[in-house]
């Protein structure tokens, strides 16, 4: 069975309703993103970082995956899928992919501030200030922040080899490190990129869907998957 790894970031969950930081003049909700998903925003004012989560939490329960999301699912019928995603909601999960790799963390799980081994799913939407994990400290959204180290991507790096075909959906792919993953494939991988605004100068080897991320999960999967 082909190994197919889908790629995905912030373009894919748009479509379901959940707003993206390039999308939105650099700001999330009306905060600057270091005076929210920083290191240095926590250790400032951890009640507005909290509150920020809290409420981006909150909106992404209220959402629900989108087509691109179920036919990203849909393609494990055919092939041996594993979707890596940029994102922090759980839409590539709760549309039935079983195999997902989160980069730059889970908003629906909180972790210890002095264990980073200690993560919990945080029922409801809310995390609140006084929350603390098993040794006693306070738990913080289990997120990669800007300015830290992403864990899971050598992870990621060690799975780009293993792609026979590689669908690249919801991103731009100028955020990095998760960005050069794409050079880790092997050179015989069927790469395909599904972007409205997709530069064909920066794109060579790749095959390019210029359309949203559902319509073009939608003609992928029709070329991809016998009738």
């Amino acid at each position: 069975m082909k190994r197919v790894i889908v790629f995905t970031g912030a373009g894919i969950s748009a479509e379901s309703g959940i707003d993206t930081f390039r999308d939105s003049g650099g700001l999330w909700e009306q905060h600057k993103v270091e005076d929210v998903a920083t290191p240095e925003a926590w250790f400032k004012n951890p009640k507005l970082v909290m509150d920020f989560y809290n409420a981006r939490r909150k909106r992404i329960v209220d959402v629900e995956p989108n087509a691109a999301h179920l036919y990203a699912a849909r393609l494990q019928e055919n092939f041996d899928v594993q979707v890596i995603t940029q994102n922090i909601d759980d839409l590539h999960e709760r549309a039935g992919s079983e195999n997902v790799l989160h980069l730059h963390g889970e908003i629906l799980k909180s972790r210890s501030t002095v264990d980073p081994s200690l993560v919990y799913d945080i029922k409801g939407w809310e995390l609140k200030l006084g929350d603390k994990c098993e040794k006693g400290s306070q738990l913080r959204p289990h997120i990669v922040w800007f300015g830290e180290a992403v864990p899971n991507i050598t992870i990621a790096a060690d799975l780009m080899p293993t792609a026979d075909i590689l669908i690249i959906v919801g991103t731009s792919l100028q955020v990095y490190p998760a960005a050069g993953l794409v050079n880790y494939t092997k050179p015989e991988c069927k790469k395909y990129l599904i972007d409205p605004k997709a530069d064909e100068l920066n794109t060579e080897g790749v095959t390019l869907i210029k359309k949203p991320a559902s319509e073009g999960m939608r003609e992928l999967y029709n070329e991809l998957v016998p009738i």
